[in-house]
């Protein structure tokens, strides 16, 4: 399927995931919103996928919510807004029930849902020149996108309350200080790094790093007890896989497992 505000290609079992507005400065428009959905669906019905490294063309990263749109429908945002985030929330929740991993590589100004965005990745790497915005209070709007649930994650619930409240700008350094970026790069080695990271995540055991993933959103909202039952059936079904096999059998047999994502 072909994009407009997005490119994707698919390679190896490695998703490549790119903002593609860079005149506008990869908005969240209503584009956006609705090919973001379409981009969850397709990614969610691929048998070869292992990893995805989200990035982005142009100036930003991403300037987050369009105001442009929204000054043009003053008088009917509520009813758009509902009909945008339909879309847009739809595809980052398919987004993160995915197995794969997903890499972002932040390579200059991340604001507002774009925050959002990468804040649910599982590894972030950012150039030493990004800068990171909340945005949302500047224009009197409160989160979207997952901000609430994806910056409480990353960067605990008071951090993300003083980010949000206060409108903050963040330099990379302070965003790595707080958690909200895992790797600080070079801006000149961002992106080969990030490809590296996510190659390597593309030949990992796949089924494995999505129970990670599902296990650890969960964390902190259930019961010791849920948690612990919903950690036994998860590693009771990845145990029966063909690369928990072959993980168990390298490592018996001192050699590299070569894990196949099934």
């Amino acid at each position: 399927m072909s994009y407009r505000s997005i490119s994707l290609e698919v390679a190896n079992g490695l998703a490549r995931l790119t903002l593609n507005q860079p005149e506008l400065g990869n908005p969240f428009n209503a584009e956006f919103c609705d090919e973001i959905c379409k981009v969850g669906n397709e990614l969610a019905g691929r048998k070869d996928l292992r990893a995805i490294l989200l990035t982005a063309n142009g100036k930003f990263f991403s300037v987050g919510g369009d105001i442009r749109m929204f000054v043009q429908q003053l008088d009917t945002l509520p009813d758009s807004i509902r009909g945008w985030t339909a879309g847009l929330h739809m595809g980052i929740a398919r987004l993160q029930r995915l197995d794969a991993p997903i890499v972002a590589a932040v390579h200059a100004t991340c604001m507002g849902g774009g925050v959002a965005l990468i804040a649910g990745c599982d590894v972030v790497l950012a150039g030493r020149g990004a800068r990171f915005g909340a945005a949302y209070p500047q224009i009197g709007y409160s989160c979207d996108a997952g901000a609430s649930f994806a910056l409480a994650s990353r960067i605990g619930i008071a951090r993300a309350r003083r980010f949000m409240l206060f409108n903050e700008m963040l330099e990379a350094q302070t965003a790595a200080d707080i958690g909200l970026v895992d790797h600080l790069v070079d801006d000149d080695k961002l992106m080969a790094e990030a490809e590296r990271m996510a190659v390597q995540l593309s030949q990992g055991p796949t089924r494995a790093y999505g129970e990670i993933r599902r296990l650890i959103n969960k964390a902190f909202r259930q019961p010791l007890e849920t948690q612990l039952e919903d950690e036994a059936h998860a590693l009771a079904g990845v145990a029966g896989s063909a690369d928990a096999r072959e993980g168990i059998t390298a490592f018996a047999q001192k050699r590299k497992a070569e894990f196949q994502g099934r």
